[in-house]
């Protein structure tokens, strides 16, 4: 049984859902293994960026992100060790940079659930997923705070 997709979700996060959703449960551990792999390299102006831990996930994941002219930019830092939560952390930098802070802040808490991967991923490494997606909107909203 799959989780029901949420409404109202983002074009870049809706697709990387729908290849999900798209393939038999067996092949969904595969994809995420796949999003491992295409963690983008956090671009050098950030190699003294001040990012987070995000302490839900098992393994040390670090994200920050940017705000510029209304868009966000998230960067993460999780070891190639860790493919499940990497797989994670990629699939938010791919579905979230780019976005306006409004789409950013729209996206609701229990999108990891929406992939189909709870019979593959256990609870404990979705609320990973969760811990990190809580930590951009937040770090969003203080960026928007500090602008205004």
């Amino acid at each position: 049984m799959t989780s029901p997709a949420p409404a109202d979700v983002p074009a870049p996060l809706a697709e990387i859902r729908d290849d999900f959703l798209a393939l038999p449960d067996r092949d969904r551990l595969t994809l995420l293994l796949e999003f491992s792999d295409e963690l983008p390299e956090v671009p050098e102006q950030y190699a003294d960026a001040p990012f987070e831990r995000v302490i839900e996930c098992q393994s040390p994941v670090f994200i920050t992100t940017e705000v510029a002219d209304g868009r966000v930019a998230m960067h993460a830092k999780a070891p190639a060790e860790a493919p499940t939560t990497r797989g994670f952390a990629s699939i938010l930098v791919q579905g979230i940079s780019g976005l306006t802070t409004d789409e950013v802040l729209a996206v609701p808490s229990d999108f990891p659930f929406s992939l189909g991967i709870t019979g593959q991923v256990s609870p404990l490494r979705l609320g990973g997923m969760v811990g990190m997606l809580a930590r951009v909107q937040r770090q969003v909203r203080e960026r928007l705070a500090a602008e205004a």
